[in-house]
């Protein structure tokens, strides 16, 4: 076998033994065909079987931010850190990403799709129950997507689902979409964090106003935007290899110094922002751990596209080019970042490649600003440090940036509570931090085309939309990825959104908080699944 297969199996046997399912003298004999020596082999099963197998047992506190009192359950307005955490946390999802950040099953158990990616279809592990004890069926996932779909919905997600034709069930295991066009990344979509499983009202409706889910931990209290408490779900039909802990609390800290405070004084066991100002300094912290990944997820700062100054392409274009965005990378977040280019796209996402990076050019926005007829610009950028760490900061060092191009910026403090309700798609110019979604047509659908309820830059271009529809059912990579480039470069040039870095998920933990090498970075704690995927030594 080749070293990589090598490795790759011996990541497999590891795993195994980690849950029990070999002895150690099945991992020595499968450590061994794989080439290692008997002495590594007995080193590896102690470092990396035993003194990393999961137990059971503890409650595991979590200090959030960027919770709300606003937060409400309905999984189709959700937005918030807090809302995420809560609903991996809390219910399943019909696909997972997995902590190496691939494709995994939750509650289906398997799929397939027909050649032409316009019929999937999804088989349901038969063991599902919801906490109330009543068994997940395939009435109860049509029940839960139908809610984002419809002329009547409110859901952010309706954007994703907008190609369904119709959803079935042959049987109370079997759950099969019909779509309009072909969807190569159908089952990624499945995991996006609204598309929780809740139980099936008598008229077809989904009950998601009960508290009742089917994931790892069942609801004891919930105050939004404060606390909220839960307890094992011994019925989770995969308790064999997680929800290792017996009770989960989150509590709402959206005071950066208040939450590394109570991580450092015991108060929480992990908190999932780490304030950039102090990381170096948390991280010498006797007992603390701190896990700092690069991801997909993005700062945007969107102007309305049918408002002045933003509904004239200079005007956006002068904005992008009077940002430094690698200043941003050292001044704000401390190399803890890297630069953006106006996509929501990185290296992180399949079918990437780059577009000529944008760079810091005050005189080339002052070229833009004079060819859309502007003197000067006036805006104001709003901020709250509950969105992340260091966002007011970013404002005033953006200021400093457009002040030679004539663009005048007045950074202004927003309040932690409501940020999502009062400010972001209400107003123009907030500063937000996305999640990275798993592939560029999951993000391209929900934010940038046409009329979806997230276009949070009001923004259409009909190449662009073109293109998205698609590259959805294109199966060449080749031609896929050329057709996201192109939608990349459309974005750049013709977007009232400036997209200036890409951040690290930088989050703290106490170091009897056990992981595995792997972690997801999609969202916070392991992708929100360290509730079911970590434990306590």
């Amino acid at each position: 076998m080749s070293n990589p297969e090598n490795e790759r199996k011996l990541a497999q046997i590891i795993e195994a033994a980690r849950r029990h399912r070999i002895g150690r003298r099945r991992f020595m004999e499968g450590a061994l065909y794989t080439g290692a020596t008997a002495a590594a082999a007995s080193t590896m099963f102690a470092t990396k079987v035993q003194a990393q197998t999961p137990k059971r047992g503890g409650t595991f506190r979590v200090g959030i931010h960027d919770g709300n009192t606003s937060d409400g359950l309905d999984p189709g307005t959700w937005q918030s850190v807090l809302q995420i955490q809560i609903g991996c946390c809390a219910y399943s999802y019909l696909t997972e990403i997995t902590a190496d950040n691939a494709l995994g099953p939750d509650l289906a158990m398997e799929w397939e799709a027909t050649p032409d990616a316009k019929t999937w279809t999804f088989r349901l592990n038969p063991n599902a129950t919801f906490h109330n004890g009543n068994k997940v069926t395939a009435n109860d996932v049509i029940a839960s997507m139908n809610h984002h779909r419809g002329e009547t919905t409110t859901s952010a997600a309706a954007a994703l689902l907008n190609v369904v034709v119709d959803i079935t069930a042959p049987d109370d295991e079997t759950v099969v979409f019909e779509l309009e066009t072909g969807t190569a990344d159908w089952p990624y979509i499945m995991t996006d964090y609204h598309l929780i499983i809740v139980p099936a009202n008598e008229d077809g409706t989904a009950n998601w106003q009960a508290e009742i889910g089917s994931g790892p931990y069942a609801f004891t209290s919930h105050e939004p935007g404060v606390r909220s408490e839960f307890t094992r779900h011994e019925g989770w039909h995969r308790l064999d290899e997680g929800a290792w802990f017996d009770a989960v609390t989150m509590i709402t800290l959206n005071d950066a110094n208040a939450r590394q405070t109570a991580l450092v004084t015991g108060q929480v066991d992990a908190i999932t922002s780490v304030d950039l100002k102090t990381v170096g300094m948390l991280g010498r912290a006797p007992g603390i751990v701190i896990d700092n990944l690069p991801s997909g997820s993005h700062i945007t700062i969107p102007g309305f596209a049918d408002t002045a100054p933003m509904d004239n392409v200079d005007a956006r274009l002068a904005l992008k080019y009077a940002i430094n965005r690698e200043d941003l990378v050292e001044k704000i977040f401390f190399g803890n970042a890297s630069v953006g280019n106006d996509t929501p796209l990185n290296e992180t996402f399949p079918f990437f490649e780059p577009i000529p990076q944008r760079p810091y050019d005050p005189e080339r926005a002052k070229f833009h600003l004079e060819k859309a007829g502007l003197s000067s610009m006036d805006i104001t950028v709003k901020a709250s440090d509950s969105v992340f760490s260091g966002a007011v900061d970013m404002a005033t060092l953006f200021s400093e940036h457009a002040r030679p191009a004539g663009i005048n910026i007045t950074p202004q403090r927003e309040p932690a509570d409501n940020f999502w309700a009062n400010v972001w798609l209400q107003q123009p110019f907030p500063i937000v931090q996305w999640g990275a979604r798993p592939t560029p047509d999951a993000i391209f659908s929900l934010v940038y085309q046409s009329g979806v309820d997230w276009n949070e830059g009001r923004w259409g271009n009909e190449r662009f939309d073109e293109l998205l529809f698609a590259a959805k059912a294109e199966l060449d990579a080749a031609v896929r990825t050329e057709m996201y480039t192109e939608m990349s470069q459309i974005l750049a040039d013709d977007s009232p959104v400036i997209i200036p870095l890409f951040v690290n998920r930088i989050m703290g933990r106490r170091d009897n908080v056990m992981r595995n090498e792997a972690i997801a970075s999609n969202w916070e704690l392991d992708g929100a699944r360290g509730y079911q995927r970590w434990w306590f030594a």
